[in-house]
């Protein structure tokens, strides 16, 4: 195999539009959907070679049932380059929206937030190239597809770029659990940066000496801590509401 293995409808799709490479598409040979057909379709435009293999042989392929019956060989992910994300985003004409992870491990968080971020209207995702989980086929099929709508760029440190960030005029925002201030009483204008730390212990110290601001989602009962990527979908869509509204 040349490439890497993506699965499931929509990231198969989304990534068959975009300008990834691709090698060959792989059907389920009892697969009729309406939507695996469009694939089909799109796939042959692009001269990708079209194989149809039993579901069985589908699951061993993707080391998942969750396969959807359609799975794509494609070159290995892209990440933007940092400098070029920014260059980018200042020529915009609209403010900064950039979502930092600060080491997220589980690679289906990663592709919720990646996903959120899509949807929020987020510039640009960052993740750090150590300590932490990359765009794998797992976070493709999690996002739907997402990570080929929205930049995502890996950086060497993290607390430098966010230093790096607030000289190009960004504010920087926190999730903390323990914070006083909390999303909600916070205003969001100008460019902004939302850090969202990892699963476990959350922002590292040196990642949170750069947060302007630092922030929690308030809780009313149940347990102790929201999940990474539900925290990270709630404050973006609120940060959204100033930063796109």
């Amino acid at each position: 195999m040349k490439g890497e293995l993506i699965f499931g409808v929509n990231p198969v799709k989304e990534s068959l539009m975009g300008i990834r490479g691709a090698f060959n598409l792989y059907v389920q040979t009892t697969a009729t959907d309406h939507r695996v057909e469009k694939i089909i379709r799109l796939a042959e435009e692009r001269g990708v070679a079209v194989h149809r293999r039993e579901k069985v042989d589908l699951t061993k392929m993707c080391a998942s049932s969750h396969h959807q019956g359609i799975a794509l060989e494609v070159e290995p992910f892209r990440y933007t380059d940092f400098d070029d994300l920014m260059t980018s985003v200042g020529k915009s004409g609209s403010p900064g929206f950039i979502l930092v992870l600060d080491a997220i491990q589980d690679p289906h968080n990663l592709g919720a937030l990646i996903r959120s971020a899509a949807c929020a209207g987020v510039d640009g995702v960052l993740i750090p190239k150590d300590r932490a989980c990359g765009v794998t086929a797992a976070a493709e099929k999690t996002s739907a597809g997402a990570v080929e709508t929205v930049p995502v760029s890996m950086v060497t440190n993290i607390a430098q770029t966010l230093e790096a960030l607030k000289k190009l005029g960004y504010w920087i925002y926190g999730l903390d659990g323990g914070a006083r201030q909390t999303v909600y009483g916070t205003g969001f204008s100008g460019n902004v940066v939302l850090v969202v730390g990892g699963e476990g212990d959350g922002i590292r110290p040196l990642v949170r000496k750069q947060c302007d601001v630092v922030m929690s989602i308030p809780q009313y009962g149940g347990v102790s801590s929201l999940n990474a990527s539900v925290a990270g979908g709630i404050a973006l869509f609120e940060i959204a509401k100033g930063v796109r509204g």
